[in-house]
């Protein structure tokens, strides 16, 4: 398969740090996710499907923290340290500001995601906009090369889609838009094609995609 044959990378479904392949797009915000030293805010903007959910994983088990599910009442309760993954999306600001409000009472310490940077969110709650530019901020960047290679293997390994000729892999490369939505959604066309076609993955199969 295209990951014995090509690349020498190995994955697993776990979300330790292990399992979190790093590279220059994302050094920085695994470096601090993993120093036991660091014990300021933290807000990480990074697009869908880019590892920022399995960052906030990594990081809820070294704090000990909980993670916030719409828990609202029973999260302030416990005095723990509260992960967020994509704030602006499963959070509301006034609930967002008062748990921020509640680590800083409590000298608790608060992860948030988000798939929508600072400055680019349309704040309707102001002191929130505020509390969330104290926090430091990390980032991932656009998939380069390396990244990309490395996520099309594994997603091509979790479809068990085997691609027998290097070749072809290297025409997929070539065309495919860096992002990650882009790669996971190009996989999944591929996917699905080769499953109605009942064919082997060709480059003449992969244009009819393209």
């Amino acid at each position: 398969m295209i990951s014995q044959n090509f690349f020498n990378y190995h994955f697993s479904t776990n979300n330790n740090k292990e399992n979190f392949f790093v590279n220059q797009t994302n050094r920085q915000a695994f470096d601090i996710v993993i120093d036991n030293n660091f014990d300021q805010n933290i807000f990480l903007f990074a697009a869908k499907k880019s590892g920022k959910s399995h960052l906030l994983s990594i990081w809820k088990e070294k704090n000990n923290a909980l993670f916030f599910e719409n828990n609202f009442t029973e999260i302030i309760k416990l005095n723990k340290n509260i992960a967020i993954d994509d704030i602006f999306k499963n959070c509301s600001e006034e609930d967002a500001f008062h748990l921020i409000n509640h680590c800083k009472i409590y000298n608790l310490k608060i992860f948030v995601t988000s798939s929508v940077d600072l400055k680019d969110f349309e704040f309707k709650f102001k002191d929130l906009q505020s509390r969330l530019r104290s926090f430091y901020y990390l980032k991932i960047h656009i998939p380069d090369d390396e990244m990309c290679k490395m996520l099309m293997t594994k997603l091509f390994l979790d479809k068990q889609i085997i691609i027998k000729h290097k070749e072809i892999f290297d025409f997929i490369f070539k065309r495919i838009d860096r992002t990650y939505d882009d790669i996971y959604s190009f996989v999944e066309k591929i996917d699905k094609l080769s499953l109605e076609k009942k064919r082997q993955l060709t480059i003449p199969l992969i244009k009819e995609i393209l």
